[in-house]
């Protein structure tokens, strides 16, 4: 009997793609023939170094990332990388402070665990809700700053930035983890860029970290060592064992992304699935709404309500009922915002999005 199809809009871990899953399997229990998987074999060996290397010029070629910068694969999530940011960064001026923009959960998450280590100045007025980005006209930046650090994409909320923040000169820190080469970056604007892997380049258990070389042995003294970039540079990566079998499934996913066309051709499809699912929304006479300003609407996550505003809650139960019987899974909202969330990375394909699209159609033409 075959197996009914699942589509997966899950926030992370979320889909891989299947040509990705298939060679994994394949290669499984002998990779390249060598008698044993990945899984087991030493971080020390050629074969591994052969996987850790590809995968770094895969991410090198993918990004365009300049010669002075370095690419590090890390444990710790990027919920590792809030501490590891400041501990090798805030120490980078005699002040000791960092500028943050904080536009959602995971920017505010990072904040407050930056202030353990440093002053953090949130440069615009708080806001009431995560539904849009401040106006630049309205941040006070500090010139003393050791960085300027935003999330690039908020996942929970759904807030996406368009524009990249003017920092006048000091040192840009991005999390990109759940938009990472989902279009185009120009990395040389960056001191650092950080990405979890698990939404658009991989599994769970491997975070990149990419970081200008001047930036590296500004350490504080408390910094542990395995979350000090230096090291970590130092060591390609193999100060510890890394997360071996991460690490080769992220090859395998650049390799995908690089047979697809790149990162211009995942922003092309992006557009088009995110699209297909805002112009609904927009055309829904209040029936579906997403609260999130329309300037900074997310590709990569698309929250919306059913039925009004606050959202009607036997509606979406109903409606989520309805996509898990046909086969998609992972809508529900995060739990500190309910409602719906659509996660659309690049593995998630048009047809996907399209089963999604023609369902909530038929829904609201059910329920209107």
């Amino acid at each position: 009997m075959e197996q009914k199809q699942t589509i997966n809009f899950g926030a992370g871990p979320a889909k891989l793609p299947q040509s990705v899953l298939l060679q994994a399997q394949k290669e499984l229990l002998s990779y390249n023939d060598i008698g044993v998987s990945v899984l087991e074999m030493s971080h020390r060996s050629a074969d591994f170094n052969k996987i850790l290397n590809k995968t770094e010029s895969l991410m090198r070629e993918l990004l365009n990332i300049p010669e002075n910068y370095k690419v590090m694969f890390l444990q710790g999530g990027g919920s590792g990388q809030f501490s590891a940011v400041p501990l090798n960064l805030i120490g980078l001026k005699e002040d000791r402070c960092a500028d943050y923009l904080v536009t959602g959960t995971w920017s505010e998450k990072a904040a407050k665990e930056a202030g353990k280590y440093g002053k953090v100045n949130i440069v615009h007025p708080k806001l009431d809700s995560y539904t849009k980005i401040p106006d630049p006209s309205s941040w006070t930046l500090n010139p003393s700053a050791s960085y300027v650090y935003y999330c690039c994409n908020e996942t929970v909320h759904g807030v996406e930035y368009n524009f990249r923040p003017e920092t006048n000169g000091v040192v840009l820190v991005s999390d990109m983890s759940s938009n990472f080469l989902s279009r185009p970056v120009d990395v040389s604007k960056f001191g650092l860029i950080f990405a979890g892997a698990q939404k658009n380049v991989g599994c769970a258990g491997v975070t990149v970290v990419i970081v200008r070389e001047d930036l590296l042995g500004h350490a504080l003294k408390e910094c542990p060592i395995v979350l000090d970039y230096k090291v970590q540079a130092e060591m390609n990566s193999l100060y510890n064992t890394p997360p071996c079998f991460s690490i080769y499934i992220m090859g395998l996913v650049l390799e995908w992304i690089k047979n697809n066309g790149g990162s211009a051709a995942m922003e092309t499809l992006n557009k088009q699935k995110s699209s297909m699912i805002y112009d609904i929304i927009n055309a829904s006479n209040g029936f579906y709404e997403c609260p999130v300003d329309v300037t900074c609407r997310s590709r990569m996550n698309v929250p919306f309500r059913v039925g009004k505003k606050e959202g009607d809650e036997a509606l979406e139960k109903e409606f989520l009922v309805g996509t898990s019987k046909r086969g998609m899974i992972s809508l529900k909202g995060h739990r500190s915002t309910g409602g719906i969330r659509a996660s659309l990375y690049n593995a998630v394909t048009v047809e996907d999005t399209e089963a999604l699209a023609s369902f909530m159609k038929e829904f609201m033409k059910e329920h209107q």
